[in-house]
């Protein structure tokens, strides 16, 4: 097993007894500097610096999973990856109503660190978190029915993109296209938790764009005040739409910001799925024992353009090529039948990807001949009708609750005080 690196700490200020850490998992750390340069009306980038021949470095070998969750996570992957290729051909076929937003190249990113989260946690994905959807127990049908807006959808054909969530069963928060916003709601839920008596993980994600908006910081910096179990990843791409990342942020590294807050921050290769679990599994055990949320960066390349209707013409060529060779799926199954561990055999991984591929194509046909919304329903769930808004513990009475049940019951009312919400 390789080591983890050690993390650098930098000197105190004198009279001062701070010293902050950002932990690297990461094997390679390049580095690439883009100008711009304009040809015609046309506006490009172009690689000014950077080693885009270096080699691909091995897979980290985890601390945590076992053999059969690494299996477990690849798979989701796969059915990740070829689910949203099916997507993009249903958007050609005219099937899909609206656009269709891609995670190509972070599907290690999104599987892995929802496979880090119990089954009563919670999770507010993002638009390129699919798999991360997956994980939590949405079928590829689910959002297939959601893009081509069927009746059976989540949201009965009312919305046609990926703004769904399951808040009773699967503890999933739907994503909202504000960015930033989840990070709040997301350490609210984990406050509710604390309140009734429980610590978990709550996680959610933001882009290297969305990192600067101004509910990130409010969120994150309530999460750290109030020691909530709020696990950010920030997905790193390198573009936010077709911007640079180099052009949106000083700071070498977005976890750098986590110094700010006083939280751990962590980086890892967002296309090594076993970096991207161990980081989030650590960071979900400090959430569990009350310490606190975390913020880690993975760092990848968005294969694709923002949506579908970007065709990414402003990403240069040979950084594509680059992190073409850094393929998340597969890195992981080199790593798992050819190389390191040969937990699959070259037979058993072809069982499997067809498996996936035949998970894929009965969850496609359900979606494609699934009936469009009747007329008359686009009036349900406008207003509130009987038991829309009922809310209930998920984990236990808060205690202020059981103490106005004691009080109902003609116990003595206690003196009030002040209370912190810690």
């Amino acid at each position: 097993m390789l080591p983890l690196p050690a993390p650098s700490a930098p000197s105190p200020q004198p009279g001062s007894n701070r010293t902050y850490t950002v932990l690297d998992y990461r094997l390679e750390k390049p580095s690439f500097t883009l100008r711009q340069v304009r040809v015609g009306d046309e506006t490009r980038y172009e690689v000014e610096s950077g080693d885009l021949s270096a080699p691909v470095p091995p897979i980290r070998e985890s601390k945590y999973l076992s053999k059969e969750q690494a299996i477990e996570i690849y798979r989701w992957m796969l059915l990740n990856r070829r689910m949203e290729t099916a997507l993009e051909n249903l958007y050609k076929q005219g099937k899909v109503v609206g656009g269709v937003y891609f995670g190509l190249g972070q599907e290690g990113c999104s599987c892995a660190s929802a496979y880090a989260l119990r089954a009563d946690e919670w999770m507010g994905p993002m638009i390129r978190n699919q798999g991360a959807l997956l994980v939590r127990g949405f079928s590829p049908r689910d959002i297939m029915m959601q893009y081509m807006a069927r009746s059976g959808s989540p949201t009965k054909g009312r919305d046609a993109s990926s703004h769904f969530g399951d808040i009773k069963t699967r503890n999933v928060v739907a994503p909202i296209s504000t960015l930033g916003d989840l990070i709040p709601v997301l350490a609210g839920v984990a406050l509710g938790a604390r309140l009734q008596g429980k610590n978990i993980a709550a996680m959610t994600y933001i882009g290297d764009g969305g990192q600067s908006t101004g509910v990130t910081y409010e969120g994150l910096n309530f999460a750290a005040v109030q020691n909530l179990g709020l696990v950010l990843i920030v997905e790193n791409n390198l573009w936010g739409y077709s911007t640079p990342s180099d052009m949106q942020f000083r700071v070498k590294d977005l976890a750098e910001r986590a110094i700010a807050y006083g939280i751990p921050g962590v980086i890892v290769d967002g296309t090594d799925a076993c970096q991207v679990y161990d980081a989030c599994h650590e960071a979900c055990e400090r959430a569990r024992r009350g310490e606190g949320p975390t913020l880690i960066e993975a760092k990848m390349m968005r294969m694709k353009g923002h949506a579908i209707h970007d065709a990414a013409e402003y990403v240069p060529k040979p950084l594509l090529e680059y992190w073409k060779k850094r393929d998340p799926i597969a890195r992981l199954q080199d790593y798992l039948v050819n190389k390191k561990k040969k937990w699959l055999t070259v037979e058993a991984n072809a069982a499997l990807i067809a498996d996936v591929e035949r998970q894929l194509e009965a969850d496609r046909n359900f979606a494609v001949n699934s009936p469009m919304p009747a007329p008359e329903s686009a009036a349900g769930g406008v207003y509130c009708e009987a038991g829309c808004h009922e809310i209930r513990p998920k984990y236990a009475m808060p205690e202020d609750a059981r103490a106005a049940a004691g009080r109902n019951s003609g116990t003595p009312k206690p003196s009030d005080a002040p209370v912190h919400l810690k």
